[in-house]
């Protein structure tokens, strides 16, 4: 037990170092185009597994990165953001996949809508 505790502390400061180095965005919108971003990589699949008592966990496989020698690991994403994309209809979800104890669905980006044509002013329509 006493080597877990003296462990405790240097883990803490490793995940929050990690998590500095990995780019925590400081801007409120910088969470979403992050997500967005992630999502919207064809190579990076992302996954979000529902749980029979409702739990959400938005994820992808973050890949090796040689120069670094991190990855190679499940990443998780922010579930509020996630969801906001998702109630705000930016990001959508595919067939559901369902297990005993979770369900599981590929999240995908959806198109942005077409910008709005313009209406011709009247000189141009009656030329």
């Amino acid at each position: 037990m006493p080597l877990t505790a003296a462990a405790r502390p240097h883990t803490a400061r490793v995940r929050t170092a990690d998590f500095r180095a990995a780019g925590r965005p400081a801007r409120a919108g910088a969470a979403e185009s992050e997500v967005l971003r992630i999502v919207t990589d064809a190579r990076t699949p992302v996954f979000v597994t529902v749980r029979a008592d409702g739990r959400r966990r938005y994820s992808y496989w973050r890949p090796l990165d040689s120069a670094t020698g991190r990855g190679g690991c499940y990443a998780a994403l922010p579930t509020a953001e996630c969801d906001a994309l998702h109630a705000a209809g930016r990001i959508m979800l595919g067939e559901p996949l369902a297990d005993p104890d979770r369900i599981t669905y590929r999240v995908s980006a959806t198109r942005a809508p077409a910008a709005p044509t313009r209406a011709l002013p009247e000189r141009a329509r009656a030329a």
